[in-house]
């Protein structure tokens, strides 16, 4: 790392993970095979952006910014949204001017939300709500977050020290997020209304899958909503001195989840992106 951050002006921490990486290892006694964790969450989402940190300031890199998530929080259910926060805390102690963007769940063409839904179906009869399918998310667009991140890069200094939310135009509800995603799939799996501790039995076995579609905490952060700290008036009603910046202030417009899921999800419809007509061949 310290190679590649010498001779940066600007370093982008992206570095996270949602799931321990794990690799099973031979043992003495019976059945001689352990699951063995290599890189756990803890070390993806506090010590790297740490030492990442330590590493620009050792380094004297002009400016450094810190991509989180608006799910951090050191009270959360989810070690994800957990460590997401401590990793915050761990960046800004060794280098206080970094720069901390925080998005909610991000869509595009590679996400793991909406193409969650639609591969959930396509595996499996059932996917389950947990708990309903209530807590409330808002989406931004991937691109839309890039675009923020080099607005940054155009002034960095303005933002030193400083934090940016990004958020989408609209929430949702997880159900409603799924109905969404069926219109366009042309899916029909059965919506299962199931309790989060219900739903962790099922994600105790996905887990040792090599990139999990379910693990016991991404239930855990489907109990809790994932929205920014602020509405949008709460964000325009702020005080300069402290101001938390949003997408808005550096004139990018949040994108409508509804202008661009299309264009990725409908490879999950029978016939992509042609109409599929019955008796004609």
């Amino acid at each position: 790392m310290a190679d590649l951050i010498a001779d940066a002006d600007i370093v982008i921490n992206m570095v996270g993970k949602y799931y321990d990486t794990k690799a099973l290892e031979d043992t003495d006694k019976f059945p001689y095979l352990n699951y063995k964790v290599s890189t756990s969450v803890h070390e993806a989402n506090v010590t790297v952006p740490a030492t990442i940190a330590e590493l620009c300031k050792e380094l004297q890199v002009d400016n450094m910014i810190h991509v989180s998530s608006a799910a951090a929080n050191p009270n959360s259910v989810s070690e994800w949204a957990r460590t997401k926060y401590e990793g915050e805390q761990e960046v800004l102690k060794a280098y206080p001017w970094a720069t901390i963007v925080r998005p909610t769940q991000m869509f595009g063409n590679e996400d793991k939300l909406l193409n969650w839904f639609a591969n959930m179906a396509a595996r499996f009869p059932a996917v389950p709500l947990v708990d309903g399918g209530h807590a409330l998310t808002q989406p931004v667009w991937a691109d839309d977050v890039a675009r923020t991140i080099n607005r940054i890069i155009d002034d960095p200094e303005k933002f030193e020290g400083r934090r940016v939310d990004c958020f989408g135009a609209q929430d949702y509800s997880y159900k409603e997020l799924a109905k969404f995603v069926y219109d366009i799939t042309e899916q029909d799996p059965v919506l299962a209304d199931i309790p989060a501790e219900v739903a962790k039995y099922s994600a105790h076995v996905l887990q040792y899958e090599g990139s999990p579609m379910l693990t016991p905490d991404m239930v855990d952060l489907m109990t809790e909503d994932y929205l920014p700290e602020m509405t949008s008036e709460g964000y325009a009603a702020q005080k300069q001195q402290d101001k938390v910046f949003t997408m808005a202030d550096l004139g990018v417009v949040a994108t409508p989840i509804e202008k661009i899921a299309f264009k990725y999800l409908h490879r999950f419809r029978k016939g992509g992106h042609f109409i599929l007509a019955e008796g004609y061949h």
